[in-house]
């Protein structure tokens, strides 16, 4: 029997899709802003289809910031940038 794939929101598109075609970005504990590839990383998270017009949208309309309640630095939208390539 196949397992069942988790399911997660996009916090800008609000689409939903398995959670591997999904990058997170994470408020850690200590209340560090970081790009979480593994998916397991402590702390609030937030789910962004990894699109350059969704991080884009993500940047304009704050929704990370809403989604994990700490204003996210620039860098993590380059860094998000940077896993599209």
């Amino acid at each position: 029997m196949e397992k069942k794939q988790p399911i997660r929101t996009c916090v800008v598109t609000r689409e939903k899709y398995p959670k591997k075609e999904l990058v997170r970005v994470v408020r850690t504990p200590e209340g560090r802003v970081e790009v979480d590839t593994t998916g397991r990383a402590n702390g609030k998270g937030a789910y962004l289809k990894l699109s350059k017009e969704v991080i884009e949208r993500a940047m304009k309309s704050k929704a990370i910031d809403r989604a994990i309640e700490v204003e996210v630095p620039s860098t993590i939208y380059e860094e998000l940038m940077n896993l599209l390539k």
